[in-house]
């Protein structure tokens, strides 16, 4: 789900070239799950050691999977509602959806007007969304606490209508492979999380942090931040009940997302402010890792 509003930003905007980069998942079984990310949704294996594996469209890895023994879903917790791939534009991501509906894979198509979607989930019930930008086709904003989205030509939509897949399907060509790999322009567009409260998490990720707030609605539970005007990197809802404990230590699904900001002087601004609230934080390989109040783990790097 995508929204647009007039960003509500503190005197530290975090740089507006900041991005979303590795998602990082625990697993329970990581052949099955190689499978699945290479055969059903196009990701190509980069590495694998051991118990580990980086995944992604031939570039900097996309997707981190990590397994460990006798893992098992949770409900009612926070963590992950889904992580977004980006497709370059409508054809990518036909083929994409070409390829679950051959494969016969689950999956639920919709049109959020100002993007093109579709939903799903891996074997491991961890969200997936797969979406291209289609903002010529009207705005999704949040106004008077509500989600209102307008089409180009000024008519009203729910924002959550079954996206017309022969439409979609139209923008493939003739010699389209269904199996073709991951374009390479593919990359993580955004990462939705489920929360133990809205406001402590705009708080943190907007008050220290320093994401824009894109729109933030009390009504619906869900609140939409991001860098540079972007509809959204995070999404932020409370959809799995106000106060929900983090996943136990047993639980698959998000082990931490990446926030890459473009230069060490933007990654430094961001990480005084974190340790002048007190947060702590630690120094590993892949970058500073810290958790937000709701135990959801965030790596900050310079992309």
């Amino acid at each position: 789900m995508n929204a647009q509003t007039n960003a509500a930003k503190t005197e530290f905007s975090i740089h507006p070239a900041t991005k979303l980069g590795l998602v990082s998942l625990t697993v329970a079984n990581l052949e099955n799950q190689i499978v699945f990310y290479t055969q059903a949704l196009g990701f190509k294996l980069h590495w694998r050691n051991g118990n580990r594996a980086g995944l992604g469209a031939g570039g900097a890895d996309l997707l981190l999977l990590t397994e460990e023994a006798n893992l098992k879903r949770y409900r009612g917790v926070t963590g992950l509602y889904h992580f977004a791939v980006l497709f370059p534009n409508r054809r990518e991501l036909a083929r994409a959806v070409a390829r679950l509906s051959v494969l016969k894979y689950r999956n639920y198509p919709t049109d959020h007007i100002m993007t093109k979607t579709t939903y799903l989930d891996d074997p491991e019930g961890n969200g997936i969304e797969l979406y291209c930008e289609s903002p010529e086709d009207g705005t999704f904003i949040i106004e008077n606490d509500d989600f209102v989205t307008r089409r180009a030509d000024g008519s009203w939509s729910d924002g959550r209508e079954p996206l017309d897949v022969e439409a979609l399907f139209s923008h493939l060509k003739e010699e389209d492979r269904l199996d073709d790999p991951l374009p390479a322009e593919t990359r993580v567009g955004h990462v939705h999380l489920h929360v133990r409260n809205v406001q402590e998490a705009v708080d943190f990720y907007h008050g220290i942090i320093g994401f824009d707030v894109m729109g933030n609605s009390s009504s619906f539970k869900a609140a939409f931040i991001s860098a540079g005007g972007y509809h959204h990197h995070l999404g932020l809802n409370a959809w799995k009940g106000e106060g929900a404990p983090p996943p136990p230590a047993d639980a698959v699904g998000l082990r931490h997302f990446t926030v890459e900001l473009p230069n060490q002087q933007a990654l430094d601004e961001v990480v005084k402010r974190i340790d002048d609230a007190g947060i702590p934080s630690n120094k590993t390989d892949n970058g500073l890792l810290l958790y937000d109040p709701s135990q959801n783990g965030i790596v900050l790097k310079v992309g």
